[in-house]
């Protein structure tokens, strides 16, 4: 049986490779779109963990992932704060979402505030001098910045003062009253980020005391930890919508182009069909046969897809060093089970068609 169905696929490779290329389409597009999601969130949780902060206070309006909310409390606020029991630190910050080339977060902040929750390590430059400085991060520099040169952020430009090593939140950071002079926002701030005393012993009562403060009731106090563990797919319904439709198109693509293949296959192999049937061959036995094949067929490209998708990640690697593209073992066997079954079961229906041929009727096919 077995030379009968290497023999069948390298008899018409066109369409052997085909099928091929279709799975490893299917695998590539799974494992593709789940590393980017996935490494996005894994760079949010190291991000969010290299801020220093153990505490998050934020108006009620405010989102908790990336603080792509408007600033809407009073930058004053932090000095109510840092006035509460067990608060050393409270740092007002401002963030804004951008997309241009990139989608990246700036970080309009106090610096003195934001550096006292854990300090910058600067690679290069030092803190903010004018309104219109800028720090970047090692990962940017990487894009060919030094300090001194200038660039375009939220379409003003900004003198680079300094370069810090990556991980403390963002990549590029601006003083907070700049930003909301841009945004025309004066003397606001989307959050604030809290350094508690021996944390997490204090947290519960730094929660109470913030709600117990006039004109605070409302807030959204949030701990790193429960920050990080919002960061999960599990969480976030966004992600699993748009992973389930993204191996919903890969599986549809899959199934069709197996179905087309063997369904074609097995009208063109008709005279062939009714002879192994004339010499004995029974239904269980062509039935083997197709799905043989067609397990081949999904073997090759699955193993195609997940090399070129482990090549596809050193290549972002190498020309996109701040892409996350976190390739894991779970989804690799999730991709090659999803792939594997995909191509199956588009077999079955032409694999039943070849099994129930009448021997006479298919060899006197033409």
């Amino acid at each position: 049986m077995n030379k009968l169905v290497v023999g069948n696929l390298v008899h018409r490779p066109l369409r052997s490779l085909i099928s091929v290329f279709a799975i490893a389409m299917e695998v590539i597009m799974i494992l593709s779109i789940t590393a980017v999601m996935l490494g996005i969130l894994n760079g949010q949780r190291t991000s969010q963990s290299g801020i220093g902060m153990d505490m998050i206070v934020h108006p009620g309006a405010a989102t908790n992932l990336i603080g792509m909310s408007g600033a809407a409390a009073s930058i004053q606020v932090a000095g109510v704060l840092r006035k509460l029991p067990h608060v050393e630190v409270a740092a007002p910050v401002n963030v804004q979402f951008t997309a241009g080339k990139t989608l990246e977060n700036i970080y309009g902040i106090d610096y003195p505030s934001y550096n006292a929750l854990r300090p910058f390590i600067f690679v290069s430059g030092g803190p903010f001098q004018r309104p219109d400085d800028i720090i970047i991060d090692d990962y940017e520099s990487a894009k060919g910045l030094k300090v001194g040169d200038t660039i375009d952020v939220l379409h003003h430009p900004f003198h680079i003062c300094g370069v810090v090593q990556h991980g403390k939140g963002g990549r590029k950071f601006i003083p907070i009253d700049t930003m909301n002079e841009i945004g025309g926002t004066p003397g606001k701030a989307s959050m604030f980020y809290l350094r508690t005393e021996n944390p997490p012993q204090y947290q519960d009562a730094v929660r109470k005391e913030v709600l117990a403060t006039p004109g605070m009731s409302q807030y959204n106090i949030e701990t790193l930890q429960e920050l990080l563990s919002s960061l999960t797919p599990e969480k976030l319904p966004g992600f699993n919508i748009g992973l389930r439709i993204v191996i919903g198109i890969a599986v549809l693509i899959g199934f069709l182009v197996i179905f087309q293949s063997m369904y074609t296959a097995v009208m063109e192999r008709t005279r062939e069909i009714g002879i192994l049937k004339s010499l004995g061959a029974s239904r269980p036995y062509i039935v083997a046969v197709v799905l043989r094949e067609t397990a081949l067929l999904a073997i090759a490209g699955i193993v195609v897809g997940i090399c070129a998708t482990y090549l596809l990640r050193s290549v972002i690697h190498y020309k996109f060093p701040t892409q996350a593209f976190a390739v894991t073992p779970g989804w690799v066997a999730a991709a090659v089970l999803i792939a594997f079954s995909g191509a199956m079961l588009g077999a079955f229906y032409p694999a039943l068609k070849a099994a129930r041929k009448d021997p006479i009727d298919a060899l006197s096919y033409e």
